[in-house]
This record gives C-alpha cells, sequence and structure tokens, in this order.
C-alpha cells in the first residue's frame, strides 16, 4: 500500500518529464552543529593555498578609531591603507583572476537596474567553475551533502549561483541588488556605503583613487593571512562607518565561509574558527523575494 502511495505521489512528475521533487535546501540547524562547523572552519583555514603569503600584502593601518570616531567620518589617515600587494602572483591564480573579472560587472548605486549580458554570464560560470575545482569548496560541498542539505556536488553548485547571484531590488523598483553584489562589490545604499565586505574590491578601488581609507577600528588576533579587519572609508563622497574584512584570504576562501554560516546558521551570528581562535561571521537572508523551492537570497554576510 505504501509503494502505490509513493508512486501516485511521483506520476505527475514522470508524466510530465520533470524532475522528480525539486530538492529544497534543507535550513534545520540542528543538522549542523556549532562543533562541526569550526571544524570545517579550519579545515577551510589549512587549505587555502591560494591566500597570501606574509610577504604579498604590506598594510598601513595608522590610526585606530574608538568606538565614537567611527562614525564621524574623519580622515585620521594621511596616507593608504594598501602599501603593497604582489597583484603579479596573486591575481594570476585562476581563483583570484576570475574573481577581479566579476568585479566591473555592477552598478555602484543601487536603484539602476543591473543588467547581465551573456559575457557576464560566464564570467559567473567560468568563477564558480574555477573554485569548484578548490580543496575548500569541495570540503565545503562533500560536508553539505554528508549532512543532508544538498544530494549532490551538481545540486550544490547550482543552489550556490542563484544565491550569490540571483537578482533582487533593494529599492522596490528594478532588480538592482544580488549577494555577490553587495559582499564582493559593494553598494551605494541610501547615502552611505552598504556591504563591501572583500579586500580585493577594496584594494582595487583604493589603488583607482576611488577609495579613501579613513582609520581601522579592529585586528585580528593573527599573524599571518587570512585576518580580520574593521576599517573606515569614503567610497567617493558616502561613508563606511565599520566595514569588516577577510584580508589575505583567498576567493574560495571567503565563498566558503560565508556559504557555510549562510546555510547552517541563516539570520544570525554563525561561531567559526581560524587557527584556533574562535569568531563570528554574521548572515542575513532577503526576505522581500526568493527562488526556486522558496529559497532566500544572500543578503549579506561578513566576518564580526
Amino acid at each position: 500500500m505504501m509503494v502505490y502511495l509513493v508512486f501516485l505521489c511521483l506520476l505527475p512528475s514522470l508524466i510530465s518529464g520533470a524532475s522528480i521533487l525539486p530538492e529544497p535546501r534543507k535550513d534545520v540547524r540542528a543538522s549542523a552543529t556549532d562543533a562541526e562547523i569550526q571544524s570545517l572552519a579550519e579545515q577551510f583555514y589549512a587549505a587555502d593555498t591560494n591566500k597570501a603569503a606574509s610577504g604579498d600584502i604590506t598594510l598601513n593601518l595608522q590610526y585606530k578609531a574608538s568606538s565614537s570616531q567611527t562614525s564621524t567620518g574623519t580622515d585620521y589617515a594621511n596616507q593608504k591603507l594598501f602599501r603593497y600587494v604582489n597583484e603579479a602572483k596573486l591575481f594570476a591564480r585562476p581563483t583570484f583572476a576570475r574573481l577581479v573579472n566579476l568585479l566591473d560587472n555592477y552598478a555602484q548605486k543601487t536603484g539602476s537596474a543591473e543588467s547581465v549580458p551573456t559575457t557576464e554570464v560566464n564570467e559567473q560560470n567560468a568563477f564558480l567553475d574555477e573554485i569548484f575545482k578548490t580543496s575548500i569548496i569541495t570540503k565545503l560541498s562533500n560536508f553539505f551533502i554528508s549532512k543532508g542539505y544538498y544530494s549532490s556536488a551538481a545540486s550544490f553548485k547550482t543552489d550556490l549561483k542563484a544565491m550569490w547571484f540571483g537578482l533582487y531590488t533593494r529599492t522596490s523598483g528594478p532588480l538592482d541588488s544580488s549577494g555577490f553584489e553587495h559582499v564582493f562589490h559593494g553598494e551605494i545604499h541610501k547615502g552611505k556605503v552598504s556591504g563591501l565586505h572583500n579586500w580585493v574590491k577594496l584594494y582595487l578601488l583604493e589603488k583607482s583613487g576611488q577609495v579613501n581609507y579613513l582609520s581601522y577600528s579592529a585586528d585580528g588576533v593573527w599573524k599571518g593571512y587570512p585576518d580580520i579587519y574593521a576599517f573606515q572609508l569614503k567610497w567617493s563622497t558616502y561613508l563606511k562607518t565599520i566595514g569588516s574584512f577577510f584580508v589575505g584570504s583567498s576567493p574560495e576562501f571567503d565563498i566558503a565561509m560565508y556559504t557555510l554560516c549562510y546555510v547552517t546558521r541563516p539570520d544570525s551570528l554563525c561561531s567559526v574558527k581560524m587557527g584556533g581562535s574562535i569568531f563570528k561571521i554574521q548572515t542575513y537572508t532577503w526576505a522581500n523575494s526568493t527562488y526556486g523551492n522558496g529559497k532566500r537570497f544572500v543578503a549579506s554576510s561578513y566576518p564580526i
């Protein structure tokens, strides 16, 4: 009797030729424990072979702002933040090169519809193909499959593209934003810098004269890279009072850490670990529109 009922449930899909039972992403917090998430984050940290070595980046932090100074917009630094980045080495690596190709695809301000021509879709696919060759994303994919979030690496890859690159509106108008644009590129929204949590984009903006570094308010405990910093800056005339970044990390490391927390701890603080030190990643889902089987796009994700 049970077999007969299951057959009846599947019959419409079999007749139409559609995929059997579209796979929802499993959003059950109990599926992944804090200890498992921290352990996997440590594995990402150890496996990040594309990260910057100690001599590949030189920061000029200058002034440390107090909590009362971060929102003033005062320029406490008369020199640039990035004194040196080994572009010839780092940006020649495939995942970095694919990331850089994506970073000029977006409008600076929300309110303008994002056009996504075939060339940009191809760049998205090339980026995903490249990061899925890395051991970090393989570890993430295997973990999600083992915990029941996805049935295969292919289904995870499809969902990863949708959650990060799917378009939605932050202005109740045109499709002007995505999780990737917000986190990795940054946006000017309601008169201030919103998002912008990727160190490569920050470096490129400063190099081109578009960003003025003001001060820093936090420096992580890590001696090498990746490290975590909080910066104050102006993009053109728009202020970012506190922007937190992994610095020196690879693109696949950032995507893996943010996605691990986004899938397992949506809309909350996620406890992760690097080099034995625990810290938090904040995740936010976009609640105003969905894709697929009621899934939510990435709204934001960044280290605390």
